[in-house]
């Protein structure tokens, strides 16, 4: 069994913070050991009295992922890991087997698709960067992609200071292509976002779009609609990687973007962490829900709308 598939609905761990993340943690979230023990356990008789819940993890780790990103509502980061497990049973093509050496994930990895840097943000937070024209839209799918973001996400989300100062992206768009656009379908587009923003457990705090080019503003234009006011008024579009500089020291950034270290060390140490945590990733697949009278909020997330079938392949290109 996978870990944190067996604690007691009364368990206490200590949670210890360093004092930045204690007041951080108390400021914006409400956090105290006292909301943070309760909220735990709450989730846990939650869970366990759950008619459709058939495993689940229960480990502090796991749960404060949700409590701290709905800044302990227990019943709204109930909602969210249910979403979260349905959202697994219903797209187990991005989910599971999520394995740093199955070799697409390997490759896509090798390539520089996307790497969390080893600094922090002005604000200390983990900045993902992703780089679109690294991954080969011709020889891989919009699958593999979600599926390596999907793992190297998991890799950072049980720990703390992730959990509580969120992340930043970096989204770079130099060398993207037709291609690129054509691996997904409106539909998907849609499910993606809806995903990000109602099951991630994740506090999405920037986000930065660079270099894309003209061709790409309509599949952007497309993806941000379905966003949220909160999370569009979070978004920054430039074409000049000095604000990338002024987001991160440049000494943590790759040599590729002014930066200090090779694209491979850090393809190297990120694939070092994800081989450490194989074991634990791996065995989130063991989580499992009943789906079968989930069908409101599989609506909800599968929902599309007629105009929105078909693929970007259709986009008109300026």
């Amino acid at each position: 069994m996978g870990v944190g598939y067996d604690s007691d609905d009364d368990t206490f761990e200590e949670c210890p913070l360093a004092d930045d993340l204690r007041l951080i943690a108390k400021q914006e979230l409400r956090e105290d050991e006292e909301i943070r023990t309760h909220s735990l356990r709450a989730m846990r008789s939650w869970i366990r009295k759950h008619p459709d819940i058939i495993n689940c993890r229960v480990d502090a780790p796991f749960l404060l992922r949700f409590l701290r990103t709905k800044k302990f509502s227990v019943p709204m980061a109930q909602n969210m890991l249910e979403r979260y497990l349905i959202i697994r049973e219903l797209y187990p093509q991005w989910y599971r087997k999520m394995d740093v050496d199955d070799p697409v994930i390997s490759d896509i990895l090798d390539s520089g698709f996307i790497i969390p840097l080893p600094g922090r943000e002005k604000d200390g937070r983990c900045v993902l960067l992703s780089c679109t024209g690294r991954f080969n839209a011709y020889k891989y799918t919009s699958d593999d992609m979600i599926r390596v973001f999907g793992l190297v996400s998991e890799s950072l989300m049980d720990d703390p200071e992730h959990q509580i100062k969120g992340y930043s992206y970096a989204n770079d768009y130099c060398g993207t292509t037709m291609g690129h656009l054509s691996l997904w379908s409106l539909t998907d587009v849609k499910r993606v976002v809806r995903m990000i923003q109602n099951a991630a457990p994740m506090r999405h705090k920037s986000t930065y779009f660079l270099n894309v080019p003209n061709f790409a503003d309509k599949f952007l234009n497309i993806c941000t609609s379905f966003l949220s006011a909160k999370f569009k008024n979070r978004i920054k579009f430039t074409n000049d990687v000095q604000e990338i500089h002024k987001l991160v020291d440049p000494k943590y950034l790759p040599k590729e973007y002014g930066g200090d270290i090779p694209m491979a060390s850090l393809i190297a140490d990120l694939k070092k962490k994800l081989r450490a945590q194989r074991d634990v990733i791996l065995a989130l697949d063991e989580m499992k829900i009943n789906i079968n009278n989930k069908g409101k909020i599989i609506s909800e997330i599968e929902d599309a709308q007629p105009e929105l079938v078909g693929s970007f392949r259709k986009l008109e290109v300026d």
